[in-house]
């Protein structure tokens, strides 16, 4: 019998993994190590799942951190027969952690897709991602057959990983979001019930289903359970991903990694769309609750620091003018108000030092929330405020011709 066949209850095997390192347990990509490390496939029905779920904590690690229950239960039942999306399109460049989850664990990722299908009756089950990250999980798959799962490769853009713009894309369109008001768990993909769930998300809820909400919640804290994965890069290091306790503080991530934190200026958390952390506010819990009082939220779990040999102001302006070009072009906050923005935040960065310049980028950077067709806009005005704040020595010291990173 092979894994995608058993029938087993959960918790009927091996126990869970101990500590904090749970997705990357089998230690190897292949089916039978991943077997030996975790069991095979629990079946579990709708309501106990989303018990479970619920029970556990779990949010979703995409970037939006909708309640991973929640998502599941609002796929209505008794019409249209439902369709599953595994996310594993990682647009954002300073993220590697979904990349390194389906080389390492693809096994993983597939159970928690079948384990979903199953759970909600849904017979069309699919997984978008790089090309790269492809060819991993086709090789998982050549190990099980009856794991009918049909994979779709993502472009390389940012924009491309939204879900409204994986639905598109899976559906032969453009990787573009689409009409923010439409919810894909009412009409998805081809107008039908549609559950899309981030390919971490989806391992998780996998050893959730084997080893229950109570062994999940063995890490982390009690307002943040569970462990999660982190690209972590900056100060000369190159991306590297780690699987963490959530609510483990900032300052105890870097210390653990080796990096000194007189060394660290700021540290951009979330991603492109996330926001600047100036070096006193680094002691911050990393979980929704505990980056909330500096105005920060974990998004898809990336950190970046920025050296103290560093401009602040010039690392956001040139991620803007990279954000500014990744625009849909589907509305007026994209097209014309985030290439304004990377103009003016450029000018401030590289010389200019005409007093109005941050005045009139926090003006655009309100104009522009809330207003596009997707959330590009609202992300990328987000991270133009806060590097307005984190560094506002900073722009003190550029509109008096001098960078303080820099003397």
């Amino acid at each position: 019998m092979t894994s995608d066949q058993s029938t087993i209850s959960r918790r009927d095997h091996v126990a869970g993994p101990a500590g904090a390192t749970r997705l990357f347990a089998a230690g190897s990509a292949d089916l039978a190590s991943h077997e030996a490390a975790f069991g095979p496939l629990p079946a579990m029905d709708l309501a106990l799942l989303i018990d479970e779920l619920l029970q556990s904590g779990l949010d979703g690690r995409g970037g939006a951190g909708f309640a991973a229950w929640q998502k599941l239960a609002s796929v209505p039942a008794g019409g249209r027969r439902p369709v599953v999306v595994a996310n594993g399109a990682e647009g954002e460049p300073l993220s590697q952690k979904d990349a390194a989850l389906l080389h390492n664990a693809p096994h993983l990722v597939i159970d928690g897709i079948l384990i979903a299908g199953r759970s909600l009756g849904a017979r069309e089950l699919h997984l978008y991602a790089g090309a790269k990250q492809l060819v991993p999980v086709a090789r998982a798959l050549e190990e099980r057959r009856e794991a009918r799962i049909r994979l779709h490769e993502a472009p390389d853009t940012f924009i491309s990983g939204e879900a409204a713009a994986a639905i598109s894309a899976i559906s032969g369109g453009l990787a573009i979001p689409r009409d923010r008001t439409k919810r894909l768990s009412d009409s998805g993909l081809n107008g039908r019930p549609t559950l899309v769930h981030n390919v971490e998300t989806l391992a998780h809820l996998a050893l959730i289903a084997r080893f229950g909400s109570t062994w999940f919640r063995g890490v982390g804290t009690g307002s943040a359970p569970g462990s999660r994965l982190i690209t972590l890069s900056g100060n000369s290091a190159g991306p590297r991903v780690y699987e963490i306790p959530t609510g483990v503080h900032l300052t105890e991530i870097l210390l653990s990694t080796g990096i000194e934190l007189p060394s660290v200026r700021a540290a951009l958390v979330g991603g492109y769309h996330g926001t600047w952390l100036a070096a006193d506010q680094l002691d911050a819990p990393f979980s929704k609750e505990g980056l909330a009082p500096v105005g920060a939220r974990t998004g898809a779990g990336i950190v970046m620091t920025l050296d103290s040999g560093s401009c602040g102001l010039a690392a956001t302006a040139d991620i803007l003018a990279y954000l500014s070009g990744q625009s849909a072009r589907q509305c007026g906050p994209c097209t014309n108000g985030l290439p304004a923005i990377a103009r003016l935040f450029a000018r401030l960065a590289y010389g200019d030092t005409n007093g109005k310049l941050p005045q009139e980028i926090s003006r655009l950077a309100v104009l522009v929330t809330g207003r596009g067709s997707c959330a590009h806009p609202d992300g990328t005005a987000r991270l133009a405020s806060s590097a307005l704040m984190a560094f506002a020595a900073d722009v003190e010291a550029h509109l008096r011709g001098r960078c303080e990173a820099l003397r």
